[in-house]
């Protein structure tokens, strides 16, 4: 078993607003956001650019991949819960990951969909659990808990900012430049992931034991040695997966099926699930799948930037004030936004809480759909400054801010929420199937912005209006979704019970 210093009860009993393990758990999150984020921002670029893929196909396969990444964390959830525990699960996620950067390093193109499948499959590991870890840190009913969500939210976005601003800029030039050679860049770039993931996983193997049996393997391998083979299953499960994510990845076609079956099957194992509890348990889990439902057409809208925004900075904005390539503007500003104002949206939740003024998690939910309407319209309305196609960077950066406000009234809630919701023995499976809505929502994604890829014949300003177009739409999606969310929110707060 693990070395344990410290109950939980001790853990769940710190003063002050935040748990000590928290600054453990963000800075190793820190690190794998680095990679995520970084490969988000080069995934659709590299492709159109550097393997010569139509946009529209891009988008596809930008959207099935990024569907596949969060569609494991759906899988890998449910192993942790089950069978490796959170702490075994992460581990393994980061030795995949890094597997998967080596792949890329050595030919981006030519193990491009071998290397993606092992990030995609480590990822899935790695990712749901340093959440559900977040969550135990707290005690039911304690309301520091958003406050901590939004802080681990601000912590790793860090990881988030330098990984979308280092690794697209390497792989363009734009950083760097006269130390890599030219034809080495991306795979310089790609390089990073591996880096970036070993110091994630050394900050996790020196602190892991502060956290006491959080995340210890659910079943004691020590006395039911018989059992052991399950952990040695799931490696090689794993393993033998990567050659099919390989298939399924580079045709999109399979996603479409495999998207077709995860979601009605994970939905029947909940409910299977929920047959073995009580009234109230069922009522906060079905509230649960009320937020899960709602998260994914606003991750189809929000996740553009990996997607169309990125071809559409890479052509139609200027540089702006601040003269940066409007690539790394896409990948970074929104982290950088975050690494800002989480904290002091954290501390207005606590201020307004002490006040009885903060507004419930529904309407909270509500706010980010409203505030994600209004940054694509500004997106769409850009195009009123635009001259030869060429629109303004910095409405570009303003857009950015608004999207920003509207991810930290919504994101950081919705992983307290899946913590605060789910029963103890269904942590990281509600976890997993809260990111399994944001595959839903990135597969979506994929498919909108191939939806408003413009024609390759179209002069600058014709392909600039299709997209304002496209952003326009997104945004009434956005603001319909947001108006229903709080319409509902009486509704969703009697299903909540306790939970606030």
């Amino acid at each position: 078993m693990n070395n344990e210093t410290a109950t939980l009860e001790e853990i769940q009993a710190f003063e002050g607003k935040y748990p000590k393990q928290l600054w453990y758990l963000f800075f190793s999150e820190m690190w794998e956001r680095f990679c995520f984020y970084g490969m988000r921002g080069m995934l659709t670029f590299f492709m159109v650019y550097q393997m010569a893929m139509e946009k529209d196909v891009a988008n596809l396969q930008y959207g099935a991949t990024q569907a596949w990444v969060y569609a494991f964390t759906f899988i890998g959830g449910l192993f942790a819960d089950k069978i490796l525990g959170f702490k075994k699960s992460l581990f393994w996620g980061g030795i995949l990951m890094i597997t998967g950067s080596i792949f890329l390093t050595i030919d981006p193109k030519g193990f491009f969909f071998t290397g993606i499948s092992f990030l995609v499959v480590g990822t899935g590991f790695f990712k749901p659990n340093i959440s559900s870890m977040v969550g135990q840190l707290y005690k039911k009913g304690d309301y520091r808990r958003d406050a901590g969500f939004s802080l681990f939210y601000s912590g790793i976005n860090m990881g988030a900012f330098f990984g979308g601003m280092l690794m697209i800029g390497v792989g363009k030039g734009e950083i760097l430049s006269g130390v890599i050679p030219e034809n080495l860049r991306w795979n310089v770039a790609f390089a990073l992931v591996a880096v970036a993931m070993l110091i994630s996983l050394l900050i996790f193997s020196f602190t892991r034991h502060h956290l006491g049996p959080i995340g210890n393997t659910p079943i004691n391998y020590d006395e039911e040695k018989g059992k052991k083979w399950y952990i040695y299953a799931v490696y090689i499960g794993a393993l033998m997966c990567v050659p099919l994510i390989v298939k399924m990845v580079s045709n999109t076609v399979y996603t479409d099926w495999f998207m077709y079956i995860i979601g009605p099957f994970s939905v029947g194992y909940l409910i299977f699930e929920m047959t073995k509890l009580d009234r109230d348990s069922v009522k906060k889990l079905i509230a649960a799948l009320v937020f899960i439902v709602f998260s994914s057409l606003f991750w189809a809208i929000f996740e553009q930037a990996g997607g169309s925004l990125s071809l559409y900075a890479a052509e139609h904005l200027d540089r702006g004030t601040l003269n940066v390539d409007p690539n790394i503007v896409n990948n970074s500003a929104n982290s950088l936004f975050v690494i800002v104002f989480a904290p002091l949206i954290g501390i207005l939740w606590l201020f307004l809480h002490k006040r009885n003024l903060e507004p419930n998690s529904v309407v909270k939910f509500g706010i980010g759909f409203l505030l994600l309407g209004a940054a694509f319209y500004v997106f769409g309305a850009n195009k009123m400054f635009a001259t030869n196609g060429i629109a303004m960077g910095d409405i570009f950066i303003l857009g950015y801010l608004v999207v920003t406000l509207g991810e930290i009234a919504l994101s950081p809630i919705g992983l307290s929420l899946m913590t605060k919701l789910a029963t103890p023995k269904l942590q990281g499976f509600m976890m997993g199937m809260w990111f399994l809505a944001s595959a839903y929502g990135q597969y979506i994604a994929g498919l909108f912005g191939a939806g408003i890829s413009p024609k390759a014949d179209a002069s600058p300003m014709e392909k600039l209006e299709v997209y304002s177009a496209g952003y326009e739409q997104f945004a009434v999606y956005a603001v319909i979704a947001g108006v229903v969310i709080i319409a509902i929110s009486p509704f969703v707060r009697k299903l909540m019970g306790d939970v606030k």
